[in-house]
């Protein structure tokens, strides 16, 4: 039985696999604001409950953020406290000498759709996960492309406008427009410039979905945001297919979902810009695995420390 652990900002996740990727039993627990070693003890105790309970034989987890194989930090930044979070330590502590494997999200949800999704079959594939941020899970000639740092695929700082703006440093220029929260952001932005404009984006709580609901009711400032969104998507995949020649990129993340329904669109913008004969050869798709990507990537994991 291999045990997959998926860490959000705001739950975890847990999964019971067999080494063939049958999911026999899944449990979610909501973070409730946990910060620190709250969070760690609430892993700590998650696995020693599993593993008393089933005859685990290694552990996979999956962490928003980097992972440093070097040391068995994490840097999380959803997660107050986790700057240098010695995770696989406290881990192997309480594991009773069950190996335990650990990489960031990004890198977990390609090896999740490698197993049991959309890159099955695959031997370079991307997924390119649009949430809160935006980061992209490499696989190239079979193996998961991590850099020199663990920090590839933090696509998220992709220029692709200039002039630089000050609010890129935070985000970076591809995240702070076409993120989830850059959506929002600009279309707050756009509803303070838009001359005679008394829509729904000029009150402060603005989320992605808000955007979403006011395009499909022809709201000019949502119109613009998810134009300008799609170009940025389609830019960005164009320069992942130049960059990679890769067999499939994968759409995953909370913003597709409602996102999914532009994937033609932002197809018909790569081929604008990308290299035209890897352009021609790419297949562009949404998750086959959705919300359950990361925890498939982290049983993945898990099979790869048995080996």
């Amino acid at each position: 039985m291999l045990l997959a652990i998926d860490l959000g900002g705001t739950k975890l996740a847990l999964a019971v696999f067999t080494d063939n990727g049958e999911l026999l039993e899944e449990e979610r627990i909501a973070l409730n604001h946990r910060s620190g070693d709250e969070v760690g003890d609430l892993i700590c105790v998650s696995i020693s409950t599993f593993i008393n309970r089933q005859a685990i034989s290694s552990i996979g987890i999956c962490v928003p953020g980097i992972y440093y194989q070097e040391d068995g930090k994490v840097w999380a930044p959803n997660i107050q406290g986790w700057e240098s979070y010695p995770l696989k330590e406290r881990i192997e502590a309480i594991s009773k000498g069950i190996p335990v494997n650990i990489d960031s999200d990004r890198a977990c949800y390609i090896l999740g759709e490698s197993w049991k999704g959309a890159a099955q079959g695959c031997s370079d594939a991307i997924f390119l996960a649009v949430g809160t941020g935006i980061g992209a899970g490499i696989m190239c000639a079979g193996q998961i492309l991590r850099g020199a740092h663990d920090i590839a695929g933090a696509i998220g700082w992709l220029a692709l406008e200039r002039p630089f703006r000050d609010r890129f440093i935070s985000a970076g220029c591809f995240e702070g427009m076409a993120s989830g929260a850059g959506i929002a952001k600009q279309a707050k932005l756009l509803a303070v410039e838009m001359e005679n404009y008394e829509g729904p984006f000029l009150r402060d709580d603005v989320t992605t979905h808000d955007v979403f609901a006011a395009y499909d009711h022809n709201d000019p400032v949502a119109q613009q945001v998810i134009a300008a969104a799609i170009e940025l998507w389609g830019m960005a995949i164009a320069n992942l297919v130049s960059l990679f020649d890769t067999e499939k990129i994968i759409f995953g993340g909370g913003v597709f979902g409602p996102a999914t329904r532009f994937i033609s669109e932002i197809r018909k913008e790569a081929e604008k810009w990308a290299q035209p004969i890897s352009m021609k050869l790419v297949k562009i798709e949404a998750s086959a695995l959705g919300d359950k990507a990361g925890l498939y990537g982290a049983g993945r994991l898990a099979g790869s420390s048995k080996q």
